[in-house]
């Protein structure tokens, strides 16, 4: 009987390891997926706002590389949602 009771309880422990091993590798890959996210929009962000004052530059100077800025950043919202 004591036996008995020694591997349950051992099983039981190992049981909970387990699932405590896997909630823990479910959350670090979701978090790494949510990180891997919220810099790709950041850099899609990054890029169209660049590209928008660039070319705003280009054609019209600083009102116009201001007023793109705007543009852009609209843009990118847009793009990020």
């Amino acid at each position: 009987v004591v036996i008995a009771v020694v591997v349950v309880a051992v099983v039981a422990v190992v049981v909970v390891v387990v699932v405590v091993a896997v909630v823990v590798a479910v959350v670090a890959v979701v978090v790494v997926v949510a990180v891997v996210v919220v810099v790709a929009e950041a850099v899609v962000v990054a890029v169209v706002v660049v590209v928008a004052v660039v070319v705003a530059a280009a054609v019209g100077g600083g009102g116009g590389a201001a007023a793109a800025l705007g543009v852009g950043i609209l843009v990118a919202a847009a793009v990020v949602e």
